[in-house]
């Protein structure tokens, strides 16, 4: 019978954790604290920032939003961003992401503190992560992945794992948590020949190729363990993973839906990062 991998599970399994270090950086003094730096009002940042505010009420952590003008000019983005940066008592910084065209975005990713860079977008960060120091920060959600397999209690040792993507964002980093756990790791994307029977015969399957429904049941086997990364919207208008769900997930082992799945453990990890960008700084 197929396990579900739902989200929910795994938030809840990690809220005592992060509410016992929270509570451990306040006795020495330290109040965690996000910084959440939106450009303008789009709808899916808008719902990601509700969700984020309510993880961290509910872990009794601090967040303050900034929300700069969508019309706001490069210099004048760059020194709200800097005061932001320099600020003592803010511990970690998201940045909603993509910014305005009218915005160089690279100019941001190397700006913002490493230590502060919750969601990985220094290329500092990167360089730890493919190095595998402990002292960097992945982006929130191939952390997530991370998160989602450990606590189904899936060794990654040996295992042959699949990612069908090879973004900054997802696919890349990703592949280096998994090796740093002895996985072999293979990265798929769209110039790859055979990647159904490549996908068929992983033990582990992420599915981070941006494109609705695109891993159909022919890409798994019984024993494949399936995590949904993407979020799209299907023909009917509803949310829909990279993964045909109804399809493959009578098929599989393991497998995790969209929406409940991957996308619930964001902010969680989010969370986990800014405590961790705390301690740092102890």
């Amino acid at each position: 019978m197929t396990v579900v991998l739902k989200g929910v599970d795994v938030a809840a399994g990690m809220e005592p954790v992060l509410k016992a270090e929270a509570e451990r950086l306040r006795l020495k003094g330290i109040e965690p604290k996000l910084a959440i730096v939106r450009v303008g009002a789009r709808s899916d940042d808008l719902a990601y920032e509700r969700g984020a505010l309510k993880r961290f009420e509910k872990l009794g952590m601090m967040v303050q939003v900034f929300e700069l003008n969508e019309s706001i000019d490069q210099d004048s983005f760059l020194a709200e961003f800097g005061k932001i940066n320099a600020s003592n008592d803010i511990h970690g910084i998201l940045l909603f992401r993509p910014l305005p065209k009218h915005l160089d975005e690279k100019a941001v990713t190397k700006l913002i503190d490493p230590y502060k860079d919750v969601d990985g977008m220094n290329p500092a960060n990167a360089a730890k992560v493919f190095s595998g120091e402990d002292d960097g920060f992945a982006p929130c959600t191939p952390s997530a992945v991370m998160e989602m397999l450990d606590h189904a209690g899936v060794d990654l040792s040996g295992k042959n794992v699949v990612i069908v993507g090879r973004s900054m964002v997802v696919g890349r980093p990703l592949a280096m948590l998994m090796l740093k756990r002895n996985a072999t790791v293979t990265v798929c994307h769209t110039k790859t020949v055979g990647m159904e029977n490549i996908c068929r015969a992983a033990d582990v399957v992420i599915a981070a190729a941006g494109k609705a429904k695109v891993l159909t049941s022919s890409y798994v086997s019984e024993k494949s363990i399936v995590i949904d990364v993407g979020i799209n919207v299907d023909n009917d208008g509803k949310l829909c993973g990279d993964v045909d769900y109804d399809a493959v997930s009578p098929l599989v082992s393991m497998i995790s839906p969209v929406p409940g799945g991957v996308g619930s453990v964001t902010t969680s990890v989010l969370a986990k990062h800014v405590l961790k960008a705390a301690a740092l700084k102890i």
